[in-house]
Formats: structure tokens, C-alpha cells, sequence
């Protein structure tokens, strides 16, 4: 199966848990050793293939053009402006009305995980949605995902305690999704799509690959050393 060449990037949040240690910059441009996390994001996408990005913005969304531009890493940068918050989902469905690869690659824009994209597109090629999932030690935190083999029956909120799948904030969707399951404008992707698969055929891959998640000070803190290590391939 060929690998994605375009991928969206989550990149509207208001990044309120981090304001006690990043309060001049949106999330995504959070510094990590020195350069913006967008920026080693992006770094990855390139090194991997990746050819075109849609960001999704909304909050400073201006402060995020003028660092990034219309090109990054040898790669086409678009923009989709939410001119108010359309939630996870929203974003999502909006950004993909502007993609035209018939499958589009979608991550989160405060989460690395250091996957393989080739791997997770040779994955359930035929499903709709692949989700990439990480197991943690303690899922409290992310929520977890319910599978059966490897598809999604849906989602258990935060708050549950022990090990579990949780989602790594990296997916593969069809794009055609728009069409065959229209949406509301606003919603969230979450709990209004990964909870709900109904008729959609949403599948998992399982990632042991290196994953954090800056949006606390703690994983802010600990990225700085960890994400310039597992971007050269050191850890």
C-alpha cells in the first residue's frame, strides 16, 4: 500500500495546562531544546515521505503561519483557520475537505511518537480509519481504547487506573469519510467518532515506538531531552 504523502496537523489548542511554564507562544510552537515542537514534528513527516501538511489553527493561528510559511522540510504547507473552535473532529473533517490523496494521514500537534508511517499504512488497508495505540503503565491520564483483534469497539474515558491501549494520537483516515459520514460543523473526534465507530471499519496498530504527550509541564519538561534523542535515533 503506497505511504501518505499528505497529512493534517491538530494544531489549534489553547495549550491551558501549559501556560505555568509556556505563555507567549501557542502549543504547537512550545519550545523543545531550543526549536518549536511543530518544527520536529514536521522534521519527521519529512524524513518520512511526506510531501503535503494541512495545519489546522485557531488560536494565534497568525503566530503559527509566520513561523512555519508556505513551505517547510522540502514540503507544502496549507492552512485551515478555524474562525472558531470547531473541536478535535471538526478540524479534522474541514482539513480534509482540503486534502485530495484518498488517504490522509492526521496526528496531533502536541504528541510525538516516533512511528513508522509506512508500517501503520501497510496496516487494515482497507479500513476506513487505523489508529495508531501505545500501551502505558497507567492509562489514567489518556483514557484507553476498546479493541476486539484489532478493531475499535470504542473508547473508556480518563480516569480508569492500570495498563491499557491508549490512543497515540496518530491516525490514517480515508478521506472519502466526509461523504459517508457527514458530521456537524463542531464536534469532537474522540467522543463523537472513535467512541461511536458504528458502521465504519476502524482498526488499531499497536506501536512500541517512542510517545509523549508535552501538553503537561512534566512531559513539557521531559520532551526537552527526550524528543532531540529520539529525533537523531539515540534512544
Amino acid at each position: 500500500m503506497p505511504v501518505p504523502t499528505e497529512a493534517i496537523v491538530l494544531a489549534g489548542g489553547l495549550g491551558t495546562r501549559l501556560r505555568a511554564v509556556v505563555s507567549d507562544v501557542p502549543k504547537p510552537l512550545a519550545p523543545i531544546a531550543g526549536r518549536p515542537f511543530l518544527f520536529w514534528l514536521l522534521d519527521g513527516f519529512a524524513r518520512q515521505g511526506l510531501r503535503r501538511v494541512v495545519l489546522a489553527t485557531c488560536y494565534m493561528s497568525a503566530t503559527i503561519e509566520a513561523a512555519v510559511g508556505p513551505r517547510f522540510a522540502g514540503m507544502d504547507i496549507a492552512y485551515l483557520v478555524e474562525e472558531s473552535p470547531l473541536g478535535t473532529g471538526g478540524a479534522v473533517w474541514a482539513s480534509l475537505a482540503a486534502c485530495v490523496s484518498e488517504r490522509v494521514l492526521v496526528a496531533n500537534g502536541d504528541t510525538w511518537l516516533g512511528a513508522d508511517v509506512a508500517a501503520l499504512a501497510a496496516c487494515a488497508p482497507a479500513a476506513d480509519l487505523v489508529m495508531a495505540v501505545r500501551r502505558v503503565p497507567d492509562r489514567a491520564r489518556y483514557g484507553s481504547v476498546r479493541v476486539e483483534g484489532d478493531a475499535v469497539l470504542g473508547l473508556d474515558e480518563k480516569g480508569l487506573t492500570g495498563p491499557g491501549l491508549v490512543n497515540a494520537g496518530l491516525y490514517l483516515m480515508r478521506r472519502d469519510l466526509l461523504v459517508r459520514r457527514p458530521m456537524p460543523g463542531s464536534f469532537s473526534l474522540e467522543t463523537e467518532l472513535l467512541a461511536q465507530p458504528g458502521d465504519l471499519d476502524m482498526r488499531v496498530w499497536p506501536t512500541d515506538a517512542a510517545f509523549i504527550d508535552i501538553g503537561t509541564p512534566e512531559d513539557f519538561v521531559a520532551a526537552q531531552r527526550l524528543i532531540p534523542s529520539w529525533a537523531a535515533g539515540k534512544e
